[in-house]
């Protein structure tokens, strides 16, 4: 081991919505988690690996917490705990305004029963017209917890981002790296073939049926003659009436769906894709813990 190699895992944790996914994105300088102004997109652990110089660090993108209402969101608020057990540190990701949630003075505690130092990024600060309230929003979260840092950032402009990373840096020790310096995760390919096409799901569908859908990837092989990418995925969705809406009328919807993925994941894999997508009813899959299995969400 070289002596100037240092390591940390750190879990990212927060509420739906507030970002941890985006951040994790902006701090990589690749999109290997799926955003999307829903709450609860990300279902489970993703783990993202940033090596500069001698430091690696080794993200763990835990879903939102919230107040599961169906077996799969259990397993997502599950997904969190373990994501803050055998880590080094973490990062909580807030918003710069409003309440204070339950479920975030949830997380502070879990925080300080492990012991773990953590990072306080204080996302989406662009969205604040009037910047001196972030100093009463970091007084108001210090008060709760003793951060080993708090820093304002922007996962949409990238503000505050590099004073994020050299503060998550600090949290490294001396230890030999875990992964091969070009890791960026250890998602398998068919895995974020998948979430690609979930994204859609969740960009172009309203109300509860994105939510209801899972991805499963049938088919994932390079052509040998001119590696062409080929990708057969099933959507499947909890209702009849949530299987027409996917597909929409003469198949435009489930069109716009495959393209829109189709074009990300050309340009995340760096070869041409020909994708198929069709649509099957599985009803009441999130509750079905057979389902849950198979689809990789345990």
């Amino acid at each position: 081991m070289s002596k100037e190699q240092k390591s940390a895992f750190i879990a990212i944790v927060g509420c739906p919505n507030v970002g941890k996914s985006s951040i994790l994105n902006k701090l990589l300088g690749e999109k290997i988690a799926i955003v999307s102004p829903k709450p609860q997109t990300t279902r489970t652990r993703i783990l993202g690996v940033l090596t500069e110089a001698e430091t690696q660090l080794v993200f763990t993108d835990t879903p939102g917490y919230h107040s599961p209402k169906t077996k799969l969101g259990e397993k997502m608020v599950k997904a969190v705990s373990a994501g803050l057990r055998d880590v080094d540190a973490c990062m909580l990701v807030v918003e710069p305004k409003g309440e204070i949630r339950e479920a975030e003075l949830t997380l502070i505690k879990k925080i300080q029963k492990e012991g773990i130092p953590a990072v306080l990024a204080i996302n989406k600060i662009d969205t604040l017209e009037d910047k001196t309230l972030l100093l009463a929003r970091i007084a108001e979260f210090s008060a709760l917890c003793e951060f080993a840092a708090v820093v304002p950032v922007s996962a949409r402009d990238g503000s505050g981002m590099n004073d994020l990373k050299d503060e998550l840096k600090k949290l490294a020790a001396p230890c030999e790296h875990f992964f091969a310096d070009d890791t960026l995760t250890d998602q398998p390919e068919k895995v974020l073939a998948a979430e690609y096409i979930r994204e859609k799901l969740l960009k172009y569908l309203d109300n509860e049926v994105p939510h209801g859908t899972a991805v499963a990837i049938e088919k994932f092989k390079e052509r040998e003659e001119n590696g062409l990418l080929d990708i057969e995925a099933t959507i499947y969705c909890e209702k009849e009436s949530h299987k027409g809406i996917i597909i929409g009328k003469n198949g435009e919807m489930l069109k716009k769906i495959s393209t829109g993925a189709r074009i990300d994941l050309e340009r995340f894999f760096g070869v041409k894709v020909n994708l198929h997508c069709w649509v099957k009813v599985k009803e009441d899959w999130r509750n079905r813990e057979g389902l849950i299995r198979n689809f990789g969400l345990d």
